[in-house]
């Protein structure tokens, strides 16, 4: 017999999900012989989600099903219920509007088996619904095999959070009763992720696509991950970073508790401060004197190991009571990261956020090299019957660029769905007469990109052989992010929608045609009736 064979508990969670959980149930069934049993945890749905699980379990004798008598207002109790149900060897998770690739069960056993691991761990792709497109998450960490003795030595375990792409041994999880938080808890990955790593485990690494992570942006009922407009959403999320600390903290792994925090800078706060603007003043001030009471207390050595861009984003959080320099915090925050003007300098000449905060210093940008530099490149488009023109800028910052010499940039219009690049062309950058900055301006064949949503991709490059990857910040004002109609001799009729992006970058979405006027218009109608 197979020694891989009947090792692994699958435990599928859902509430209210019957349009999803049946495909995530098959694509575990679907894993193999490796699967004994796959234990879907139904937590009191009230929409025929466990009658559909009973049905698909008189059918198939491997699926158990649990109903949950009461609902437990969040994710950790019925994962908990599914490790204490467990009989393999081996125990997984899988949420019930996801779905498992094949093979992902066998390879992750294959590596606990083989490295006598208590963790296997492989990578998560996020993939946006209904478009297909994916993106990997934290891919550095699952580039190739790897075996780790002990987490300590590996700190970048705490990147990932995920407790879905993983295979746990379910004695190791019992023994150090490693459980998730009970009820209405947010983010309880943070916290059984950190319980997990503070026992110390032996983890295996594996290159192989494990999980896939459904992202759908419109759906009636975001998930915790999307629904961030209300303020008790970083307040939870706050508050398990914390709990995800103490608990490394405690067990004595300082290495990876600093790095959690570390990770809280470059992430977290990183994400919602792109989003800030979006917001309200109540929540932005909200945001604000929630995010600097849990700075305040980091330590000088928490903020060294974070990336200059969280880092700085800190700071200046930390050096105004209230809510300021949002717009530019958003550039700052935004991957890659843009540092707009001005650019200040203290009294003994060192660059400074500001003349307002001169106490955050920004030394760092004379020292790093030129392919991390947060440069600020600005972006018009203004669409046209003819001769539709991009204007970029190129802004210096402290005199690194010039000492570089901008030469050159390739411009790459990449379908936001798809990845394919619909236009790429290299134009000459010129030095502005009298200014700190440099021109390029190319036309653009509207007709040539076809329809969809396009972002703007720049590669600068400079007289000394170095280049730097960046998007390009959008110019408002003007007129200048408005829907146009414009005459196309492919299409006939084009409608063009420059805009920016929530990190402030610029993009292009594009309607060709009558039909795709009057589509963009009904669903505009749509969107005006349900307001």
């Amino acid at each position: 017999m197979d020694p891989h064979h009947s090792q692994v508990s699958v435990v599928v969670i859902g509430y209210d999900d019957a349009t999803h959980v049946a495909g995530a149930v098959r694509s575990a069934l679907a894993q193999g012989p490796a699967v004994r049993e796959v234990i879907a945890v139904d937590d009191c749905s009230t929409d025929g989600s466990a009658e559909l699980l009973q049905r698909l379990a008189a059918a198939e004798p491997r699926l158990r099903v649990i109903r949950r008598r009461v609902n437990s207002g969040g994710c950790g109790t019925p994962r908990n219920d599914g490790i204490e149900a467990a009989t393999a060897p081996y125990v997984m998770f899988l949420d019930s509007d996801d779905v498992l690739p094949p093979g992902a069960v066998d390879a992750l056993l294959r590596a606990a088996a083989e490295q006598d691991a208590d963790v296997a761990a492989g990578l998560c792709v996020r993939r946006e619904l209904p478009s297909g497109r994916e993106t990997p998450w934290q891919p550095e960490l699952y580039a190739q095999p790897a075996v780790i003795a002990r987490p300590s030595r590996h700190t970048r375990l705490v990147h990932d959070t995920l407790c879905v792409n993983k295979l746990y041994r379910t004695d190791f999880l019992r023994r150090h009763r490693i459980r998730f938080p009970d009820g209405r808890f947010p983010y309880e990955d943070f916290v059984f992720s950190a319980r997990v790593l503070a026992a110390a485990p032996r983890v295996a690494l594996v290159p192989d696509t494990v999980y896939v992570w459904h992202v759908r942006r419109s759906a009636a009922r975001l998930s915790i991950s999307l629904d961030r407009a209300g303020i008790d959403n970083w307040r939870a999320r706050t508050e398990a970073h914390r709990l995800a600390y103490d608990i490394l903290l405690g067990a004595g792994e300082k290495r990876l508790a600093r790095a959690a925090r570390a990770r809280f800078l470059e992430h977290s706060v990183r994400m919602y401060a792109r989003e800030l603007d979006q917001r309200g003043a109540e929540y932005r001030r909200a945001w604000w004197a929630l995010t600097r009471a849990y700075l305040k207390t980091f330590d000088a050595a928490d903020f060294a190991r974070a990336p200059a861009p969280g880092r700085v984003v800190a700071r200046v959080i930390l050096a105004s009571a209230e809510p300021r320099d949002v717009p530019r915090l958003k550039e700052l925050a935004a991957r890659p990261a843009r540092l707009t003007p001005p650019y200040a300098r203290a009294a003994d000449g060192t660059p400074v956020w500001s003349a307002d905060l001169p106490q955050v210093r920004l030394d760092h940008l004379l020292e790093r090299p030129l392919r991390l530099l947060p440069v600020a490149v600005d972006a018009e488009l203004r669409p046209r019957a003819r001769d539709t023109l991009l204007r970029l800028r190129l802004h210096e910052l402290y005199g690194r660029l010039g000492q570089a010499g901008p030469e050159a940039v390739d411009v790459e219009f990449t379908h936001r769905d798809d990845g394919r690049v619909g236009l790429a062309r290299t134009v000459p950058l010129t030095a502005e007469p009298d200014s700190e900055s440099w021109l390029a301006t190319m036309p653009v064949d509207l007709g040539e990109l076809g329809s969809g949503t396009w972002d703007l991709r720049l590669r600068l490059r400079f007289r000394d052989g170095t280049s730097r990857e960046t998007t390009a910040h959008a110019l408002a004002g003007r007129g200048l992010l408005r829907r146009t109609a414009v005459p196309s001799a492919r299409h006939g009729l084009l409608l063009v929608q420059p805009y920016a992006t929530h990190a402030g970058a610029l993009a292009l979405r594009l309607a060709p045609g009558w039909r795709g006027l009057t589509d963009v218009m009904s669903r505009r109608a749509k969107r005006l009736l349900h307001q």
